[in-house]
C-alpha cells in the first residue's frame, strides 16, 4: 500500500531507502521534510513494516502479516508514533519515550519511534530529544517528520539524515482528485492552490471556499465584460466574504486561476489575448500589495479600475 504510493510519488526517496534497507545501512535517525501530503508518514510506516515484516517480497513488506497489520493500526509494541499533545509536543512525551527505549524490545531487539509534526516540539522537548539522539540507548531508529525544516534545531538536524520530499506533480495530484469524484475544473483549481492531496481534499470540503469560489467566478465575469458592477461587487459581496487576511489572499489566488483559465481558452482558439495578460499582471501586482499589508478593499477596487477603465499611468504596450 505505502510502497505503491512511494513508487508513484516519491520514486527517488523510495529507491534510496529501499537500497539502504537491503544492504543494512539504515541510519539511526532520519528527518523527513516536505509539504503535507507528500508521503513522509507513509514512508515512515513503510520503513517500520519493512524492518518488522515476516514476509518481505522483493524488498517490500507484505502488508498482510501480523506485524504489518499491527503497525498499520498503531498497535505494534516496538513501534511508537508520537503526535503533538494539543498545539505542541511536550517534554513529558519525549521523556516517556526515553523511558520506553531503556527497556528491551518486546518482540525484537529493535525499536522505532516516529515523531509527526516535529517542528511543534517546544524548547524543552527539543532539547530532551537532542540529548536522546546524542546518547542513543540500544538498537533504535528515530524518524522525525516536519513541514518546516527551519523550525528544527540545527543540532537535531545535524544528527539526522535529512531527506527531502518533493511536492506532488500537478498532473498526478489532479488525476488523484478526479479519481475521488471531483470535477476536472475543481481538480485543476485545487492543484493551483496547493501541492498537497490532503490539503486539496480539505479545501474542497470547506464551505467558505465553495461560496468564495462562486463569488469570484461572478466577479471575473463582471471584469471580463468590463462591467462597472465589478466595482460594486467588491463592496457588496467580497468584503463580507473575505474578512481575514488569509481569506483575502485566497480571493486573489482564485482570481488568478480563473484569469489564467481564460487566457488558456483564448490561446486554444488562436487568439492573442493581450488584455487578459495585462489583467493577470495586474492581479499579480495586487497580490503583492495584499501581502505587503495594503488594505484589501483598496487593492480590489484599484484592480477593478485598471481592468475596466485601463491604467492611465501606463503607456500602451506593443503587442
Amino acid at each position: 500500500m505505502e510502497a505503491q504510493f512511494l513508487q508513484e510519488n516519491q520514486p527517488q526517496v523510495y529507491a534510496q531507502l529501499k537500497k539502504s534497507i537491503k544492504h543494512g545501512r539504515i541510519a539511526h535517525a532520519y528527518l523527513f521534510e516536505g509539504d503535507k501530503g507528500t508521503g513522509k508518514h507513509e514512508t515512515s510506516i513503510w520503513i517500520a513494516k519493512s524492518l518488522f515484516c515476516t514476509n518481505v517480497h522483493d524488498g517490500d513488506p507484505c502488508d498482510a502479516c501480523n506485524n504489518c497489520q499491527r503497525i498499520s493500526q498503531g498497535e505494534h509494541p516496538d513501534v511508537f508514533q508520537i503526535e503533538p499533545d494539543g498545539q505542541t509536543i511536550k517534554v513529558d512525551q519525549i521523556r516517556q519515550l526515553q523511558e520506553e527505549f531503556t527497556k528491551s524490545g518486546y518482540e525484537s531487539t529493535r525499536k522505532i519511534f516516529i515523531l509527526s509534526q516535529a517542528e511543534k516540539m517546544n524548547a524543552s522537548a527539543a532539547n530532551s530529544l537532542l540529548k536522546f539522539l546524542e546518547e542513543p540507548v540500544g538498537n533504535f531508529l528515530a524518524i522525525l517528520e516536519t513541514e518546516s525544516l527551519g523550525r528544527i534545531l540545527p543540532t537535531i538536524q545535524s544528527r539526522c539524515q535529512v531527506i527531502h520530499f518533493s511536492p506532488l506533480s500537478k498532473e498526478r495530484l489532479q488525476k488523484r482528485l478526479q479519481a475521488e469524484g471531483l470535477s476536472k475544473e475543481t481538480s485543476r483549481l485545487l492543484t493551483h492552490l496547493t501541492n498537497s492531496y490532503h490539503k486539496a481534499v480539505e479545501i474542497s470540503q470547506n464551505e467558505w471556499f465553495n461560496e468564495t469560489k462562486d463569488a469570484v467566478v461572478r466577479w471575473v465575469d463582471y471584469l471580463l465584460k468590463k462591467d462597472p458592477q465589478a466595482f460594486i461587487f467588491v463592496q457588496k459581496r467580497l468584503l463580507s466574504q473575505a474578512k481575514e487576511k488569509s481569506q483575502q489572499i485566497e480571493v486573489f489566488s482564485l482570481l488568478l486561476f480563473y484569469l489564467q483559465e481564460e487566457r488558456d481558452r483564448l490561446l486554444a482558439q488562436g487568439s492573442w489575448g493581450k488584455e487578459i495578460n495585462r489583467a493577470i499582471e495586474a492581479a499579480l501586482q495586487a497580490q503583492k500589495k495584499l501581502q505587503a499589508n495594503v488594505a484589501f478593499q483598496g487593492v480590489a477596487e484599484q484592480f477593478c479600475v485598471k481592468i475596466i477603465y485601463g491604467d492611465p499611468r501606463q503607456p500602451e504596450k506593443r503587442a
